[in-house]
C-alpha cells in the first residue's frame, strides 16, 4: 500500500484493533473495552495503520457499510510523529479504498479545520452527556431483552435510523459482556432500543433509538438500573432538543463534543427519534 519516507500503511488485523483502542484510551475517548471485536466486524478491510520504520506510527478507520456510506474515525498519529505528513498518508490511502462514498465522522474541535480541508462540512454537534446512574424500580413488561427479538426485526429497525444496514456489527454490539441491550414493544412491534457497554471508565449508553420521547425515557430508566451508582455516558445530537432535556432530566451534564461532519450529501436522519448515538467512532 501506500509508503513515503520510510513510513508505510497498511490493513489492520484485529490484533492492531487493540493498539488503536488503546491509543484512544490515551487521547481521553474512553472506548468501551469489548469494542474492537463489534469494530472490526463492521468492515475487516477499512482499518488502516501508518508504520514508521516498522514501528506503529498512525491510525484511521474508513468503514464501507455499504457502497453509498461509509464512517470514518480512530484517526490519530503518535504525538512525536505528527505534522510529518503521516496523517496525510493515511487519509490518502483510506479516501482510495472508500471512493465515491459520502464519508461520516465525528470531529474533535481542534480537529475540525483538519477535517474540512478533507472536504468535510459540518452538520450539527454531538454533546456527551455524563452522570451517575441511579437505582430504578423493575422495568415494565414492555421492556425486554433484545435477544428475545428476531434479529432480523432488530436489524430493519435500525435501517431506518442508520445510513446503512450494518447487521454483522449490530450482532456483536448487542451483546456487550456485563452489559445490557434492551428493546421496548409497543403493541408487540419494536418502537425503540439501547444497548449499554461498560467502558474504560463507566459506561456509555448507546445507540437510544426510540419512536417517542417517553420511549426513550423507559429504556433509558432500564438501562441505567443495570449499573447504578456507576457513571454513565450518553451522546446526543444537539438537534434533538428532547434528548438534551432527558439526560438533564436524569441528573446528567455536558462533558464533551464532537461535531458530526460529513462528505458529499449528508444522510436524511430522524434526529427526533435518535436519543443517544452509537459511537463517536463508527456513528
Amino acid at each position: 500500500m501506500g509508503e513515503r519516507g520510510g513510513v508505510t500503511v497498511r490493513r489492520m488485523t484485529r490484533r492492531d484493533v487493540d493498539l488503536a483502542i488503546d491509543w484512544a484510551a490515551r487521547e481521553g475517548w474512553n472506548p468501551g473495552i469489548a469494542d474492537a471485536d463489534c469494530f472490526y466486524a463492521a468492515d475487516p478491510n477499512g482499518f488502516f495503520i501508518a508504520e514508521r520504520f516498522g514501528e506503529p506510527a498512525g491510525c484511521l478507520a474508513a468503514i464501507a457499510y455499504d457502497e453509498r456510506f461509509a464512517f470514518a474515525g480512530f484517526y490519530m498519529v503518535r504525538r512525536e510523529l505528527r505534522g510529518q505528513g503521516i496523517g496525510g498518508l493515511l487519509v490518502r490511502e483510506a479516501s482510495a479504498y472508500l471512493g465515491k462514498r459520502t464519508v461520516g465522522n465525528d470531529a474533535v474541535p481542534a480537529q475540525q479545520e483538519t477535517y474540512r480541508k478533507y472536504g468535510f462540512a459540518l452538520a450539527y454537534r454531538n454533546i456527551r452527556y455524563g452522570g451517575t446512574a441511579k437505582t430504578a424500580a423493575a422495568p415494565p413488561a414492555d421492556i425486554v431483552d433484545l435477544g428475545s427479538i428476531p434479529f432480523a426485526a432488530l436489524c430493519a429497525y435500525d435501517r431506518g435510523l442508520f445510513p446503512a444496514e450494518r447487521a454483522a456489527f449490530l450482532a456483536r454490539w448487542i451483546r456487550p459482556p456485563g452489559g445490557a441491550a434492551l428493546g421496548l414493544l409497543d403493541g408487540g412491534r419494536l418502537a425503540g432500543y439501547g444497548v449499554l457497554r461498560h467502558c474504560r471508565q463507566g459506561s456509555k449508553i448507546g445507540p437510544l433509538f426510540a419512536d417517542r420521547g417517553e420511549i426513550a425515557e423507559a429504556l433509558l430508566t432500564a438501562l441505567t438500573a443495570t449499573v447504578p451508582g456507576e457513571t454513565v455516558f450518553l451522546d446526543i445530537p444537539e438537534p434533538n432538543a428532547a434528548a438534551g432535556a432527558l439526560a438533564k432530566r436524569f441528573g446528567m451534564t455536558p462533558v464533551f463534543e464532537t461535531a458530526r461532519m460529513y462528505t458529499g450529501e449528508p444522510p436524511d436522519l430522524p434526529l427526533a427519534r435518535i436519543f443517544g448515538v452509537t459511537s463517536f467512532e463508527l456513528g
